[in-house]
């Protein structure tokens, strides 16, 4: 082998022949099509290995749970898209994609990412996940940072996709140290009578944390979940539209008010 193609670059996602497709590692057409679920191809082209049955269910769980839970945010800026530019759908799921930040959908990632500042053993005690819980908590109450994975704005106590997630998980034997570390989180951030929930991003984001997901793929597979759900919701639109009701609404119920002595430079 030559030092040139010694230095070519890898890839071990997939390629083609002429009589074959080939992903990682697997003959598309032979070993995943009939045989995978979609979920074990996404899990196997994001970890590099195929799910066993426990982690098949507890994956397609967390892709479900994220696929829609009514007009949020990316639905609406999906919808909005599609009034505008109706014969391009493929803009219409970009623009509810891109909204995938520290609020919605990136806390997959971004819980992902607080748990694994800190290595965990699997067989780590409560008693030592509660002291990592407490110093997580400060350090980001003293960087005057939010805790992501935490909170929602219409489940206050419990948000029934974490109820059902975990006792998925509990099932398979799936709760891992990622996982027990985000409660310990919770417990750390919520006092007497004022319960702070883990939301299903934070949850998701820890699950798939204890199966081996890299954090660079968490979002991703967050936003390969809720292309599904904006799909859904541009078909809808294309039979009962809200779009345009929601272009009028807002014309008619936003107060015009020149221009805003906030956003004077010689205000401040």
């Amino acid at each position: 082998m030559t030092t040139q193609q010694q230095q070519r670059p890898t890839t071990s996602i997939g390629r083609s022949t002429a009589e074959s497709i080939e992903v990682c590692g697997h003959d598309l057409t032979r070993d995943l099509m009939g045989e995978v679920d979609f979920a074990g191809v996404l899990f196997l082209l994001v970890t590099q290995r195929l799910p066993d049955p426990g982690t098949t269910r507890l994956f397609n769980a967390v892709l479900v749970a994220l696929a829609d839970h009514g007009l949020t945010p990316s639905a609406l800026a999906a919808r909005l898209t599609y009034t505008g530019a109706p014969e391009a759908i493929q803009g219409a799921v970009s623009a509810g994609l891109l909204g995938g930040g520290s609020v919605f959908l990136g806390v997959f990632e971004d819980t992902g990412r607080m748990l694994r500042t800190i290595t965990v053993s699997p067989d780590a005690q409560d008693s030592d996940l509660e002291s990592i819980a407490d110093t997580l908590v400060d350090d980001y109450a003293k960087r005057g940072k939010r805790i992501p994975g935490l909170g929602h704005p219409v489940h206050k106590t419990a948000d029934p996709r974490v109820t059902r997630l975990l006792e998925i998980a509990e099932q398979e034997k799936l709760v891992g140290p990622n996982t027990r570390l985000m409660q310990h989180v919770q417990r750390a951030v919520s006092r007497p009578g004022h319960l702070v929930p883990i939301n299903a991003g934070g949850i998701g984001g820890a699950l798939l944390c204890d199966l081996g997901v890299d954090t660079a793929a968490l979002r991703g597979v967050a936003l390969v979940s809720r292309a599904a759900g904006l799909v859904g919701h541009l078909v809808e639109e294309t039979h009962t539209p809200l779009g345009r009701w929601l272009w009028d609404t807002a014309e008619h119920n936003v107060n015009y008010v020149g221009s805003s002595a906030s956003l004077d430079p010689r205000s401040a």
